[in-house]
């Protein structure tokens, strides 16, 4: 079945839009490529990994069922789970069944896990800050938080991955 909005014209981005399009998606890219090389060379971590371990660290008891870190972390179940694989053969984190229902399943930062994560912080916010916040005003820094939060919103309405500033 086609819709009469299957046949309309395209609605092509300005050459402003595409100007600012292909800058915010070369940052998206180079950021994420960034962050990871420098954990890598310093923590022996992918950004990813670290930042399952950073959000284990900071839950409530060290612990989230794998769906929430999952959620939070932004990525997949399947990833995570990989992920978390790894991490448990550092013995960084460690998994059992959610005894309040046993359907789920815990992720549970060890000591060892959370002595990992504040030896790799203070690297890791020198590398955001120098590659972000550094060269940014407070206005800008203001506009940043307001883009970035109406981006999440128009791709996740509820953003129940909200994280909201301590």
């Amino acid at each position: 079945m086609t819709t009469t909005s299957d046949h309309a014209e395209p609605r092509w981005l300005s050459a402003e839009e595409r100007h600012a399009w292909l800058a915010l998606s070369s940052m998206l890219v180079r950021l994420d490529a960034a962050l990871d090389a420098q954990l890598r060379r310093d923590a022996g971590l992918s950004h990813f990994e670290y930042t399952a371990l950073a959000t284990l660290s900071e839950a409530a008891g060290r612990t989230l069922r794998m769906s929430a870190l999952a959620a939070l972390a932004e990525g997949s179940l399947s990833r995570l789970s990989q992920v978390v694989t790894r991490l448990e053969g550092r013995g960084w984190v460690r998994r059992t069944p959610d005894p309040g229902d046993g359907r789920y399943t815990l992720a549970i930062l060890t000591e060892d896990g959370f002595d990992k994560v504040v030896a790799t912080a203070p690297g890791h916010a020198r590398e955001v800050r120098r590659l972000v916040f550094d060269s940014l005003s407070k206005a800008q820094l203001r506009q940043l938080t307001a883009i970035g939060q109406r981006i999440v919103r128009a791709i996740d309405p509820q953003d129940r991955c909200r994280r909201e500033p301590r």
